[in-house]
């Protein structure tokens, strides 16, 4: 069961949202404002009622925006008054202050989504995976998600990522997504077994939004994730767009196709295929093969902060690019802070990316989980720099893993994670660090400069 939020409270705001949305369909461009002027009435926190002052501010200056919002009418029914609805009522309005009011019962911080694996199992074999290591044979029964899920929404928790592994794989996945109906989901997925029957499965549902892989063009794509692969996620994607299915686009930037991910030609090619969102990760050294090569240079780092801002101001998609957004964010939200990763073994590790655990939810309560003393540790350090364009403990401030790492007495979840706190790779990613350091200095400044006159 979710929480028992205020009946009349929730009713209210759901009618209110519903009567927003029929203004966007009416007319997205000049009702945009008046779903905002909904929404300040309806928060209670401060820096919530900022953030729409802010999203005003902005449209009115904004033509990108302005034709990003038209896009509402491209979205199905179903999705509109299912992920749309948990997502703005459930997982924002409602819930996010539950989380914020709960935290500071429990003592620790309660994150605003959860990332689970339900299975290890995928059917390619991508070179570098940062998954690559784990046990393929790994996976979540229906019950423990199910559990994971109940007691998630009992803490306000009512968006959940999948990963994996590959969630398409999963014999449950559409069990889960239809039991809790009133989540909103996101998957990261290759895109390869979406055909059309488990598309049209997802329409029905209408709560879950794919964020599908991709590497670049076709010969990028291709060279890591296998000959054909990238045909069949445009296909996969004109399908999506066809039911007007939410979806996006989940890229890994490398030293060797930054360029391509972020030139105006990937971006157009985004948009024209439907996509809504596109989230870049940068490349962490975990994993299969993982190289300390194919890590962003600093100087490409640099680069591709500017060029995303370049975009949000001139096409109409929405770019997250998570380590350099993180002067936004007050950076790192790992550690259970806004959310943690449950890998398909049931172990609780900070994030994706650090392979470290000292709980498996398997043998406790979400409630016992968020409690572990790695994310106590993360939480007492974070943001772990005074430049917050410098977030993550692996590629930025390596030497608080080690410590946190040391501190808690963590493991590492699979064979060879550990290879990050030592030796050679950890001297070259403090070094890299130290010259990301100096070198982000302006553009922290600046973002936070900005940051300031929004609020003014």
């Amino acid at each position: 069961m979710g929480i028992n939020f205020d009946f009349a409270k929730r009713f209210a705001a759901d009618k209110l949202i519903e009567q927003a949305l029929k203004y966007l369909e009416k007319d997205p461009e000049a009702n945009f404002l008046k779903l905002l002027d909904i929404g300040e009435k309806l928060v209670g926190r401060d820096n919530h009622k900022q953030v729409i002052l802010t999203a005003k501010k902005n449209y009115r200056t904004s033509p990108i925006l302005k034709g990003y919002i038209r896009k509402i009418n491209d979205i199905a029914h179903s999705y509109k008054s299912g992920l749309l609805m948990n997502f703005f009522v459930n997982s924002a309005l409602f819930g996010i202050p539950y989380q914020y009011k709960l935290a500071e019962k429990l003592g620790v911080a309660v994150p605003w989504t959860i990332l689970i694996d339900p299975t290890s199992a995928c059917n390619l074999n991508c070179d570098g995976c940062w998954a690559g290591k784990y046990n393929k044979s790994d996976s979540l029964d229906f019950a423990t998600i199910d559990r994971i899920i109940t007691e998630a929404k009992e803490l306000g928790i009512y968006f959940i990522v999948l990963s994996g592994g590959e969630p398409t794989v999963y014999p449950a996945l559409f069990d889960i997504i239809n039991k809790h109906d009133d989540v909103g989901f996101m998957m990261y997925t290759n895109g390869t077994l979406i055909d059309d029957n488990f598309a049209d499965k997802m329409l029905a549902a209408g709560n879950i939004t794919p964020a599908i892989s991709l590497e670049g063009f076709k010969e990028t794509t291709d060279a890591r994730r296998g000959k054909g692969t990238f045909e069949q996620v445009m296909a996969t994607m004109d399908r999506l767009r066809a039911r007007g299915i939410i979806f996006g686009s989940s890229v890994t930037v490398t030293r060797n196709n930054v360029d391509e991910l972020f030139s105006d030609q990937f971006i157009d090619l985004m948009i024209e295929k439907g996509a809504f969102y596109m989230w870049s990760f940068h490349y962490i050294p975990i994993g299969r093969t993982s190289d300390i090569n194919l890590m962003l240079k600093p100087e490409q780092r640099y680069q591709l902060a500017k060029k995303v801002t370049d975009l949000r101001n001139s096409k109409q998609l929405f770019v997250a690019d998570f380590w350099n957004d993180s002067a936004y964010t007050n950076g790192c939200i790992a550690g259970g802070k806004r959310y943690f990763h449950i890998n398909a073994k049931g172990e609780a590790e900070p994030c994706a990316f650090c392979h470290f655990a000292c709980d498996n939810i398997k043998d406790k309560s979400l409630k016992e989980i968020l409690q572990n003393p790695l994310f106590k540790s993360y939480q007492q350090r974070q943001p772990f720099a005074e430049n917050l364009m410098c977030p993550c403990p692996i590629i930025d401030n390596p030497q608080a893993l080690r410590n946190m790492v040391e501190e808690s007495g963590a493991y590492p979840t699979h064979q060879g994670a550990e290879d990050i706190l030592k030796g050679e790779l950890a001297q070259s990613l403090d070094q890299i660090a130290c010259i990301w350091r100096k070198m982000s200095q302006e553009i922290n400044s600046e973002r936070l400069r900005k940051k300031i006159s929004l609020k003014q």
